[in-house]
């Protein structure tokens, strides 16, 4: 799913636009017991506690495509009679009016999730009537095309408020606050079916991870049957040794630099596409060849690639990038430069040995402390 398609849904966990039909939820204890079950129309909720699920349920469609949202594929196994996506089908079917398949849900959850402590498991279902879109891309919400039919889950951790002193108007007096059992915001959620093209794909399932590095394989697998595509950590690490291992020898600043940059020109370019820039085999491999590297070190790109990424995987460009600094780290410095000025930072052998060189651009300060270049006096000095 786009950015776009992830917000548009997100637009329907609004009070002005919602559309919800049912909400559900287990709560269940550090011990893996469930401790309360409900089940009601989403439309009766009193409007605080509507207030209190909408931002639970956005959260679980908020972060960055490929990094804590993920599109997932059912292998064509998980839609036989049975299977993953045949059961969530099932569970979208019955608009989690089905007691029994609510069970099986709750209990493929708690068998699989790896969680220390007490959580909440919610899930609502959905039906949004999509939408019509003008030539000039507004939408007429009296041209619907289309019924999007979903539901969305997420799981939440439930744990005491922090204790502290509370004021009581009765008392007129502050005493010790009663430690509540509070539900924090999603750790992980999926939305079935994705929404692709303004429309339902069965095929496929956004997930979301709070922590993109904990990714919960096992769960994933027993509840949705999707493969799990290296996280956005590992993602970066594979670019990071891949580079090492194609440059050998030549892995020099100014090459390293060259991609760096490289690799921001692109990002910079394909900012306001609506899919985040992937990088397969050949675009990386075009990369590293426009940014200096030899003849001879490309011949080693291909098994490398293989050996680190394997031939079907690609990268997201904003996983394996950094955007917000250009870093040059040794032992004992580190030295964070602005990304769009790396012209600002070289090397040059001085004295017979290798240095780092950065060009005093502007003011400069040490310790909050402003310097003048070359000894020059302050500006009252220098004017008697």
């Amino acid at each position: 799913m786009t950015k776009q398609e992830t917000a548009e849904i997100k637009k329907l966990l609004t009070p002005k636009k919602c559309s919800i039909t049912r909400i559900c939820g287990c709560y269940v204890d550090g011990e893996k017991n469930k401790k309360t079950l409900f089940s009601q129309a989403f439309l009766a909720l009193p409007e605080e506690e509507m207030f209190k699920y909408f931002e639970i349920l956005r959260k679980a469609l908020s972060g960055s495509i490929g990094k804590n949202l993920l599109t997932l594929d059912f292998p064509l196994a998980s839609e036989e009679t049975g299977g993953t996506q045949d059961f969530l089908l099932r569970l979208r079917d019955s608009r989690l009016k089905d007691d029994v398949l609510l069970e099986e849900f709750y209990d493929r959850i708690i068998d699989h999730y790896d969680f220390v402590g007490n959580y909440l498991i919610l899930a609502v279902h959905d039906v949004y009537d999509v939408p019509g879109r003008a030539q000039d891309g507004t939408q007429m919400e009296d041209a619907s095309e289309d019924v999007y039919e979903y539901i969305l889950a997420c799981i939440c951790p439930v744990e005491l408020s922090k204790p502290g002193l509370s004021y009581n108007p009765a008392e007129n007096a502050f005493q010790n606050r009663i430690r509540d059992w509070v539900v924090g915001l999603p750790d992980t959620g999926f939305l079935f079916p994705a929404f692709h093209d303004r429309g339902s794909d069965i095929h496929s399932a956004l997930y979301y991870s709070k922590d993109p590095e904990a990714l919960q394989e096992g769960f994933v697998d027993a509840l949705l049957g999707c493969p799990l595509p290296p996280s956005a950590g590992s993602q970066k690490e594979t670019f990071q040794t891949l580079v090492e291992e194609t440059l050998g020898s030549e892995c020099e600043f100014e090459t390293v630099k060259n991609i760096h940059e490289k690799l921001n020109e692109m990002a910079e370019e394909h900012k306001d596409e609506p899919q985040p820039l992937v990088l397969d085999k050949n675009e990386v491999k075009t990369i590293l060849a426009g940014s200096g590297v030899s003849n001879d070190s490309m011949s080693r790109f291909d098994r490398c690639y293989e050996e680190t990424a394997g031939e079907s995987v690609s990268l997201y460009a904003n996983n394996v990038r950094n955007a917000s600094s250009f870093e040059v780290k040794t032992p004992d410095v580190v030295i964070r430069v602005n990304p769009e000025r790396t012209d600002l930072v070289g090397t040059r052998v001085i004295d017979g040995r290798e240095c780092l060189v950065i060009q005093l651009d502007g003011n400069v300060t040490v310790n909050g402390i402003t310097l003048r270049p070359g000894g020059s006096a302050p500006a009252e000095e220098e004017e008697e």
